[in-house]
């Protein structure tokens, strides 16, 4: 089969690789639809995956084609989305059932081999099985979406409640949108980039898009709170100033909730940490999504695609065939041109 497989920092080549060899309950899934998440771009530029060769990609979605038991040959065909996290089952995490904070997970596309080829080989408790009216680019999309989902829930939000989200890319966006649909009051989108944040307006992700280099956040959150500042900040970058952002526009008792992955050190401002001191403010970090069990976040997202009432086509900008996929890599980590989700088709 062919495959995009990282040899080396840097070092990402497009070859032939053998099909993997099914192991007890797993099922082989023939990739369809494969997004680019952000976290792709340094896996392959400047941190490199946890061993090497690894084949890289972890939102993904397809059909199974083969199945490693007899009994289970009636799920050939089956159209299926994939929950990328392994879990070990064994830890404590595992055994409250949180398994998207286990001690000893792995990891398709970083860990082990993933999505960015012909075939995966997938654990059947990972799948999320999909419904007719669900097409594949967006069931590529589940896995992005469930860690929106799985953010808003951690976040404590209600129905009334006002929130901002700074970092304009595909999660903030999916976010926006789930925001509202769970009743938000307003959702504010703050950013660097004026054009993420002119095609966040003109999608009708919200009307309120604040761009952070160019306006005076503050007092644009301010005139359009009252004063009394947002009652949820999610912080989406990963960045110091982002951080900084959310602790001020944040009201009184209000939440900061931490989503970004950290570019480098984060460093809190002493009058920004006087102020999460003297407003009383929670601080609360998120991580993946939660799957299997009757909390997951991935059923609530599929239940919303269904009934046309969760929007993720129109966030893919670019799509690419599977050989391509330096291509899309390429344009994320020089930023030659806009981009929100880059997909990749495998046909």
């Amino acid at each position: 089969m062919k495959a995009n497989v990282l040899f080396a920092i840097g070092d990402l080549r497009y070859i032939d690789v053998d099909k993997p060899i099914l192991k007890k309950n797993e099922v082989l899934v023939n990739v369809k639809a494969a997004g680019i998440c952000g976290s792709d771009v340094p896996r392959v530029f400047t941190t490199g995956t946890y061993q090497f060769p690894t084949i890289i990609g972890h939102e993904f979605a397809g059909e199974i084609v083969d199945t490693f038991s007899s009994k289970d040959k009636k799920l050939i065909r089956k159209r299926v989305s994939v929950f990328p996290l392994l879990p070990c089952m064994e830890c404590d995490n595992c055994k409250r059932a949180d398994y998207e904070t286990c001690d000893h997970y792995s990891y398709l596309g970083s860990r082990c081999n993933g999505g960015f080829a012909e075939y995966v080989a997938v654990p059947m408790w990972n799948l999320s099985f999909l419904p007719d009216s669900i097409n594949i680019e967006d069931a590529a999309m589940l896995e992005p979406a469930s860690v929106a989902f799985h953010a808003l829930r951690r976040s404590g939000f209600k129905i009334g409640d006002s929130i901002a989200i700074v970092g304009p890319g595909t999660i903030g966006m999916i976010m926006s949108q789930l925001a509202y649909l769970a009743g938000a009051e307003k959702v504010f989108l703050i950013g660097r980039s004026q054009t993420k944040l002119d095609f966040a307006k003109n999608i009708g992700i919200t009307e309120y898009v604040c761009n952070s280099v160019s306006d005076d956040v503050l007092q644009w959150i301010s005139k359009n709170t009252n004063g009394k500042g947002v009652d949820v900040a999610i912080e989406g970058t990963g960045a110091e100033q982002s951080m900084d952002i959310c602790i001020n526009i944040v009201r009184t008792f209000g939440t900061v909730l931490v989503l970004g992955n950290p570019i480098t050190d984060m460093n809190i401002k002493k009058n920004s940490y006087w102020k999460l001191l003297r407003k009383q403010l929670t601080l609360i970090g998120t991580w993946n999504s939660n799957f299997g069990t009757s909390k997951t976040d991935w059923l609530p997202v599929i239940s919303l695609l269904q009934k046309k009432r969760l929007k993720l086509n129109s966030l893919i900008t670019h799509r690419f065939p599977l050989v391509d996929l330096i291509k899309g890599l390429e344009i994320m980590k020089t930023g030659s041109e806009y981009f929100n989700k880059i997909m990749i088709i495998n046909d």
